[in-house]
């Protein structure tokens, strides 16, 4: 019995710019940390050469190439691992359509899993890698690369895209009780609606690579990750919600669809009440709303907004791990 844990992710500015359409050419980065809430996968040895794999359905086949769900074939594929192995998933957040990156995670934990049962040691960062692969090159998800890189690594960092397609992960430096102070300010509320990440990036990816005010927009989301940067390497936290909100102006700016008007209503009275900046995690239209304001006007946002549940976190310093390994 193998057990892996991968961390789901917040991101706060940058988030587009992980997109080839736009890193290729300008290059990229998002500022953003791991959460203690996680994705994990047990992968056992199966009784027979089969394959079993629970998650919100139950596939048992004969092969690995049968299998519908398509990030578990790949990732059995890739491997090159046939059958002979059951494998279960659960996840402390809804799994799909909640911006924390869940799909993204969950191929980290597989392929984490996956390589203990074979007996192999795998690195965070090969983890990523292959994570992307799988998802943008042989299933073809039109996403970028900041969540693979994010639940694989964990921690609270800067996270750069280059246009020869590497990656850089650079953790922020800043004093503990500057971190402390951060996660008591942040409001994590649950919106209830989830939504299509794939088709809202689809449209992102298509709109930005041809409109040159997107593109700026992107630029200078791009900009305000190093100006965060250095403010919490400063142990300054006096400009974060103003940065979170620039972000959030910028990427509604995006698509179409990113935010509705019941979500600016939230935002609106969040602001009204307190807040000093937030954004919807992840492609946007629905899942969480985050939101920075001092501690004291938590409960009164939490009020003026009482359909949405607040749901609390802390950041992760560690990435995927293997937190049970006993082979067979």
């Amino acid at each position: 019995m193998i057990i892996s844990r991968t961390p789901l992710r917040m991101s706060f500015v940058g988030g587009g710019s992980d997109l080839p359409a736009f890193y290729r050419e300008h290059g990229g980065a998002v500022l953003s940390t791991a959460l203690n809430k996680y994705v994990f996968v047990t992968a056992n040895k199966k009784f027979d050469a089969g394959v079993r794999v629970a998650y919100s359905q139950t596939e048992e086949v004969v092969s690995a190439s049968e299998i519908r769900h398509a990030l578990v074939r790949a990732a059995m594929g890739l491997l090159g691992l046939n059958g002979g192995v059951e494998i279960t998933t659960v996840a402390d957040i809804p799994s799909r359509g909640t911006g924390l990156g869940s799909s993204s995670s969950f191929t980290v934990a597989l392929l984490h899993a996956l390589y203990a049962f074979q007996g192999r040691y795998v690195s965070n960062e090969r983890l990523a890698e292959e994570a992307c692969r799988i998802e943008i090159d042989i299933c073809g998800e039109p996403i970028g690369k900041q969540d693979q890189y994010a639940a694989a690594v964990g921690g609270l960092n800067v996270i750069e895209f280059r246009p020869d397609d590497t990656v850089g992960v650079i953790p922020i430096i800043c004093r503990p009780s500057t971190v402390e102070r951060l996660q008591s300010s942040l409001l994590m509320l649950y919106t209830g609606i989830t939504r299509s990440a794939s088709s809202l990036l689809r449209e992102q990816s298509q709109d930005v690579s041809g409109d040159r005010a997107k593109k700026a927009a992107l630029r200078r989301m791009v900009q305000l990750c190093y100006v965060l940067r250095d403010e919490l390497q400063a142990d300054n936290l006096d400009a974060f919600g103003d940065v979170l909100h620039e972000n959030w102006e910028l990427k509604k700016s995006l698509a179409s669809r990113i935010t509705s008007s019941e979500i600016d209503d939230w935002y609106d009275i969040a602001r009204r009440h307190g807040a000093t900046g937030g954004k919807i995690l992840g492609a946007g239209a629905g899942g969480f709303l985050l939101l920075s304001a001092p501690p004291e006007r938590h409960p009164a946002i939490c009020h003026a907004l009482p359909g949405l549940r607040p749901v609390p976190f802390e950041f992760e310093r560690f990435g995927s791990q293997i937190i049970f390994y006993q082979p067979a």
